[in-house]
């Protein structure tokens, strides 16, 4: 690391692409902390004759700034694949992180959780909580409903990882790969340590009544 002393303050931008790094280097830093370890006041004594402070400042190619624009996901405007997911099933929610970190670099899939108050039957091809909570299903943009394996197997070709679920085009691979998710599918809610679907809906349909009378409500 060299210094340098100038009059006036100059910009300099290191010459190194952050799509070079993996995302764990490009952690940002507090201004504070990092400018008092890495950028030190003046010395008071260095003053020009008029009594102006010169800057002193560091100059490292290892010093840079991460792109704010790099981490952020892309807008589902043009999204060919929407995931219906269960967000509070928190192995559920491992895999979607895992698929919304990839598709910061497609935008390809739209993001809905069926728990939240924001889904919609009618702006989901007609299907109701208690059927998505059943099993995956996602829907292509031009409306096609896909679900079980090939709803997997669909979500990750859009994202460049087509070749997880590659195999399960073919049979009797596919039949296997479907009966295995309809198991987990059936008990999921009980190895995650959750109620039952029938007492899960039935929690929900006493809310949405509840919502309904005051007519002011979240689910």
């Amino acid at each position: 690391m060299a210094f340098r002393v100038v009059s006036s303050p100059v910009v300099r931008r290191a010459n190194i692409s952050l799509l070079s790094l993996p995302a764990y280097l490009t952690t940002k830093f507090p201004s504070s902390s990092y400018s008092s370890k890495f950028l030190p006041n003046p010395n008071p004594s260095l003053l020009n004759q008029n009594g102006q402070k010169y800057s002193i400042r560091a100059i490292s190619g290892t010093a840079v700034a991460p792109n704010k624009d790099i981490n952020e996901e892309k807008s589902p405007e043009n999204w060919k694949i929407k995931m219906l997911y269960d967000g509070e099933c928190p192995l559920c929610m491992r895999e979607v992180d895992m698929l919304r970190e990839r598709n910061k670099s497609y935008g390809t899939i739209k993001f809905l959780d069926i728990s939240s108050d924001e889904y919609r039957p009618e702006e989901n091809e007609g299907l109701d909580y208690e059927t998505v909570m059943g099993r995956i299903h996602a829907i292509l943009s031009d409306g096609t409903v896909v679900t079980d394996v090939e709803a997997f197997r669909r979500l990750y070709e859009a994202v460049g990882l087509g070749w997880v679920y590659a195999i399960t085009k073919y049979e009797p691979i596919a039949t296997i790969a479907d009966t295995v998710y309809g198991v987990w599918a059936k008990y999921r809610l009980q190895v995650t340590g959750r109620p039952s679907l029938e007492e899960v809906l039935k929690a929900r349909r006493k809310k949405e009544e509840m919502c309904k009378d005051s007519k002011a409500c979240k689910m």
